[in-house]
Order: C-alpha cells, then structure tokens, then sequence
C-alpha cells in the first residue's frame, strides 16, 4: 500500500507523530535526517511495525505522499541558536521530489519566520514549484510528552498554521484526523511563536521553583510542603517542580539576532536551570560533610539518570554534569537506572550497579536524580546510608529533599 504521510526525521518528535498516524490507521512511511533517538518503546515500535509503518528504502518515497512533515532536530549550535542544519536538509531532500498538492507542514522548534524565510526558498528553489499555489505549506507546534499518560495525541489540540488560508485548511484537515481539536492560528509566524511561548512558559516556571528550592533550603522551610499547599488554589497557579536540573529536546529561545529585543526573562531562567547541577552537588558535598565524610573517595550512587521519569531519553539530562562534578572532587561515582543499560559522561564509563539495595547500603550517597516508576522510595530511603531527594518523591523525613 502507498505511503499517505512521510514523516521526514525519526527523533522524539517524529516517531511519536508516526506512531499517532499509524493509529489513526494512516499509511505511514518514515525517513531519517540522521542519528537520532527516539522515546518510544521497542513493544511501541513493534506495534508500529506491525500496524503498516514502514521506513523510507529512498528518498524517491518522499515524492508518492500527500502529506510530508519535517520532524528533524534543531539542537542548539555553538553560537546559542537553533541549529537548522538538519532541517536544511530534509528540506532539499523533499524539494527534489515534491509534487503538486501536497502539503508540507515543519514541526521542528525554530524562530518565528523560519517556514517562510528559510524553508519556503528551499522548497521552491528545488521543486520549481510555488507554495501556497503549487503546495501547501504550514507550520504546526509539536505538543510530545513522552510518557506522559494523561494526554494522548487525539486529546490534545493541535496548533495550525499556514502561509494562506488554504494552507491552513489544507493541514488542518491532515491533522483532523489525528485529534480532537484543530485550532488555527492566523498564520505561519503566529504558530511558530507558539512553540517559542510554551517552550519559554515551562523553563521559566521550573527556573521560578528552582529559585524557591534553593531559597526555602536556606531558610529551613519545607518547599514542598508549600508546593503542596499552592497547588490548592483553583485559579492564577499551576504546579510546577524543581530538580536537579532541565533536560529534554526543547531549549529555551530567547530569539537572540531573530527579534529586536532579548527576551530577559528568559535569559535569566536560562542562568538559573543551568546552575541546578552544581548546586546539586554542593548540597551533596554539604551532606556528606556533615556527616564526617568529605567528597573526595565518597562512593555516590545516582538513581535515575534519563532527563524523564520511565523513559531512556537521556536528552540533556543533568545527571551528566552532576556526574562529571562529582567525579572533579574526587567522588567514585556509579548508577543505577532500569532504562539505561551502559552509561558513559565524557567517553567515561560509569559503573552500573546491579543490586540496588545492597548499592545503596555501601554507597556513603544515594542522590535520587529521576523518579522511576520501579523505584521502591521508601525501602531505599531505609537501606540508604545517606539519600539526597532532588525530586521530592521521598515520603517526608525520610530523606533529605532538594
């Protein structure tokens, strides 16, 4: 059977696209922009496999669908920005295939103007062919959360916009078939601008606890307790929770050269979430301290070690420079983590344990870096020597929280 939809770029944004099309009971191909790694399971991926998704033997494949959505990662490159590199080019890959009518749609994170200003030349340069006339062309935010069970993809709206009317309509209608609820947003750079608010509404609430972590620890004040209580409020509050620090594929945009003015705070979030691992380890260092030992040959074991809870992802996971930190004071460092068979932190190999309890026992620090399901908090906060919770998922007084 045909392919109706390419996802073009299998990383966390695009297999969770697949796999939702596929349910949907689309015919699916997929196509790679390069290495990458998404959060799906292997039973997922079987799934998948089984339900008709297929991956792309060429590149030719690309030019028998009606719909292509580039999904490719747009990592942060050395100078701050997004990288486009890989959406450049899965751009020119699909330009030399595209035919009439079909509708191209980006959900790759990148500042506003990029569907138009740099995707839409390469598109056309390579076709011959003229968006909004010849081909659809849209930009549409992705809304994944891995592992997260409370919102499925047909649950959650999704976001349209197009570079005319029709455009919009035009992917609307794709989408249609994979959600509940469409909402048009009017127009290409409104719908990009999207993705940078969401994107910056998280950083700078978790940056806004992680302060409160650091301030009610001063003041000897049980933060999660007032998280507990703030939470109650009906209206003007949303939860959020600190940790050891923030990982995952979105990063902060503050637009640097792409806007006329810096978005402050979200440059100021930035400096606080990046200064969450080094102060993980200070209190560490402090603990330990305190409790006759000093840092230097401390055998510490890091419990969890994926940026999120019951996931492998390690995107930007902090426990990397929480990891390397440690070992610069001297620490023997190891871990466990039930999604992360081998782990290494600067081509380092880091030890995994294989008897959690008996790890925790000998170690002289447990720090609770990720809360997975498989984790028993309670039965390790007993056989623990010494446990540092930078999660708050420990019953109350049975460790040292964040």
């Amino acid at each position: 059977m045909p392919a109706d939809l390419a996802v073009i770029g299998l990383g966390p944004l695009g297999l969770p696209l697949a796999q939702a099309a596929v349910a949907a009971g689309i015919p699916t191909v997929g196509y790679r922009t390069g290495p990458e790694a998404g959060s799906l399971s292997p039973a997922e991926l079987r799934r998948m496999l089984s339900g008709g998704f297929r991956h792309a033997v060429g590149p030719a494949e690309l030019g028998r669908v009606r719909t292509a959505v580039i999904c490719a990662p747009t990592p942060r490159g050395t100078d701050g920005d997004l990288d486009l590199a890989q959406v450049e080019a899965a751009a020119r890959t699909l330009a030399a295939r595209l035919r009439p009518h079909t509708t191209v749609i980006l959900e790759s994170p990148v500042p506003p103007g990029t569907t138009e200003d740099f995707l839409r030349p390469l598109l056309e340069e390579g076709s011959g062919l003229c968006a909004g006339r010849d081909f659809h062309l849209a930009y549409s935010p992705s809304r994944i959360a891995p592992g997260n069970r409370d919102f499925s993809p047909a649950s959650t709206p999704r976001v349209i916009g197009g570079l005319t009317p029709a455009c919009t309509e035009s992917a609307a209608a794709f989408y249609g078939r994979l959600t509940d609820k469409v909402v048009r947003a009017r127009g290409l750079r409104e719908a990009e601008t999207v993705q940078v608010l969401e994107t910056n509404y998280r950083h700078v609430n978790i940056a806004l606890v992680n302060e409160m972590a650091v301030l009610c620890h001063d003041l000897g004040v049980d933060l999660w307790d007032v998280i507990r209580c703030a939470e109650t409020r009906p209206f003007g509050y949303q939860a959020f929770r600190p940790g050891p620090g923030v990982g995952g594929h979105t990063v902060p945009q503050d637009l640097g050269g792409h806007a006329s003015r810096p978005l402050r705070m979200v440059e100021l979030a930035e400096q606080v979430n990046s200064q969450m691992p080094r102060y993980v380890v200070q209190r560490a260092a402090t603990l330990l301290n305190e409790h006759g030992k000093s840092a230097r040959g401390a055998r510490v074991l890091l419990l969890g070690v994926t940026y999120k809870p019951d996931l492998a992802d390690q995107q930007s996971t902090p426990a990397r420079e929480i990891a390397l930190r440690l070992m610069d004071l001297g620490a023997s460092v190891s871990y466990h983590d039930p999604h992360v068979p081998a782990w290494s932190v600067t081509d380092r190999p880091i030890p995994r344990v294989d008897s959690l309890y008996e790890a925790a026992a000998d170690a002289d620090l447990t720090i609770l870096l990720q809360q997975h399901r498989t984790y028993d908090l309670q039965g390790l906060s007993v056989k623990a020597q010494l446990l540092l919770d930078t999660r708050g998922a420990t019953p109350t007084g049975a460790a040292h929280r964040l």
